[in-house]
């Protein structure tokens, strides 16, 4: 990955390495009340790892998410949100991303994956927005959009958003 005036992207070091849950984020921004009131959250991240390829097109990444991490500091909200009626995070405790390629665009860079949610998998997008590397460490930030009806989650339609916008905010160290 090379550098570009629209985003801030470093090219890490060919390897494979460990995310950092205690470092890592996943935030998300959607809206309720017939879309009248805004509602960020976070998601904890539990594991994953990240393959850097000499060739960005054959990088990829697998995560694994705490499904009953989810929270938006309402405890009410939260706890529908975690039951049956949207993520079922007793039966379903994990979401899992994984992802075997990397395309570039006019000097932006998409990692093309899949995510499960539900036992539900669906092909998601994630925009690499910022990269960095160092001899320690990597972080990247990454956007995608997600469509909670595609995983089968559609209650309270008008009531609850049918979208989120995810922002992950990763770090990993040589495995």
């Amino acid at each position: 990955m090379s550098q570009t005036a629209a985003n801030s992207l470093t090219a890490p070091a060919p390897g494979t390495y460990t995310i950092d849950p205690d470092r890592s984020a996943i935030t998300f921004r959607t809206r309720h009340v017939f879309g009248l009131a805004g509602v960020d959250g976070s998601f904890s991240v539990l594991s994953g790892r990240i393959r850097i390829a000499a060739e960005a097109a054959e990088s990829g990444a697998t995560a694994v998410v705490d499904a009953a991490s989810f929270t938006t500091g309402n405890d009410t909200r939260d706890k529908v949100v975690r039951s049956d009626k949207y993520l079922a995070t007793a039966a379903h405790p994990h979401i899992s991303f994984t992802s075997d390629v990397v395309r570039e665009s006019q000097g932006s860079y998409t990692l093309h994956g899949e995510l499960t949610v539900r036992a539900t998998t669906r092909p998601v997008e994630l925009l690499i927005e910022q990269s960095s590397s160092g001899a320690e460490e990597i972080s990247f930030r990454a956007t995608t959009k997600i469509d909670r009806y595609a995983f089968g989650i559609t209650a309270d339609k008008g009531m609850t958003a049918r979208h989120l916008i995810l922002t992950l905010d990763i770090v990993a160290s040589p495995a």
